[in-house]
């Protein structure tokens, strides 16, 4: 393995931020992961786990190691009367996963189609679109324990999923490199195309029957119309979590502004619009310097040329400002900071 100092990650993130790591690594196979955590040289310093980089914000340097991992790799590894279960390397890129998935004819990821990130940070944030999250088809993940190096298995309790959220997120961070996931694929084709405006699109498309191939062409569809592509304007996709509110809050709230955007969260709780919330606070559109909030997507950050991580961040930070004082609502980050 080619261990490398002062590495930029420019190219390793979203949001083409210009940072250095004081060291670099990349790592394909499970056993590579287990011998470099070995190297007593590296035990002592911080680690960056890098997939995609498509959920991180690079705030400066960063003093430590980072591990790039790249094991690659995808199977049906079984199937029994009710589901298909489907392994794949942390490596793999999500979407072209989803492509995978629907061409083999398992269905219940298609609703999450052009996610950008890599399949070990899935779990990490539990992520979701239109009615669907990952938790809905987890089976088990496999990891490292950073520590000793050792294998260790997760199962979809294990994880503690909860919106945007799992324990590798909060009392588990940075204790375990995921290698692989494993996804569980009823044999019965149930399909959700109620959350949003996925069936207006549906209709718009002609699309008739539906399969998982034709929801995944709809996604797409309101997917690049309303969001950047990175790899045009750099962003990290949604910046901050949908806020979740009691029923009370929210019908107070709803006196007051009719139009907000909701969702039924629970018999108690529900779920706003974080993008209605700031383009209601006027940010949509709205540049400072190269950072800026997207023109057609309130809830996306984006660096527009040369804008460092404090730029991303200090904007992230005014939005959140102004949303709390209009109303009273904390908007909690999405993407992580490094």
């Amino acid at each position: 393995m080619d261990i490398l100092e002062n590495y930029s990650l420019r190219e390793l993130n979203s949001f083409a931020i210009s940072a250095n790591s004081r060291y670099f690594v990349a790592l394909d196979e499970v056993q590579e992961i287990q011998e470099f955590l070995e190297i007593d040289q590296y035990r002592a310093l911080p680690r960056l786990i890098l997939g995609g980089g498509s959920n991180i914000l690079l705030s400066g340097d960063f003093d430590g190691i980072t591990i790039k991992v790249n094991v690659m790799g995808k199977e049906l590894v079984s199937e029994d009367d009710d589901y298909y279960y489907v392994k794949a390397g942390a490596g793999e890129n999500w979407h072209q996963f989803v492509l995978y998935c629907i061409d083999k004819g398992y269905s219940g990821v298609e609703n999450l189609s052009l996610i950008p990130g890599n399949l070990g940070a899935a779990p990490m944030q539990n992520i979701g679109a239109y009615g669907v999250e990952l938790k809905d088809v987890f089976h088990e993940l496999e990891a490292v324990i950073t520590e000793s190096g050792e294998p260790i298995t997760f199962s979809n309790n294990d994880c503690v999923f909860a919106y945007r959220n799992s324990i590798f997120k909060s009392e588990a961070k940075g204790r375990f490199i995921i290698t692989s996931v494993t996804l569980r694929f009823s044999k019965k084709h149930v399909y959700n195309t109620s959350y949003g405006n996925l069936e207006q699109e549906l209709e718009a498309m002609n699309a008739g029957s539906l399969s998982a191939k034709v929801i995944s062409e709809a996604v797409c569809n309101i997917r690049n119309r309303k969001l950047p592509n990175p790899a045009e304007i750099h962003n990290a996709g949604s910046f901050f979590k949908n806020p979740i509110i009691p029923n009370e809050q929210f019908e107070q709230l709803k006196e007051q502004y009719p139009d907000m955007v909701s969702f039924k969260s629970s018999e108690t709780d529900v779920k706003l619009a974080a993008a209605w919330l700031i383009d209601f606070c006027g940010w949509k559109g709205k540049r400072e310097g190269d950072a800026g909030v997207h023109e057609n997507h309130a809830l996306v950050l984006v660096n527009y040329g040369k804008s460092n991580g404090s730029d991303i961040l200090n904007l992230s930070f005014e939005i959140a400002e102004s949303v709390k004082k209009k109303f009273g609502i904390d908007l909690e980050r999405e993407v992580n900071l490094v």
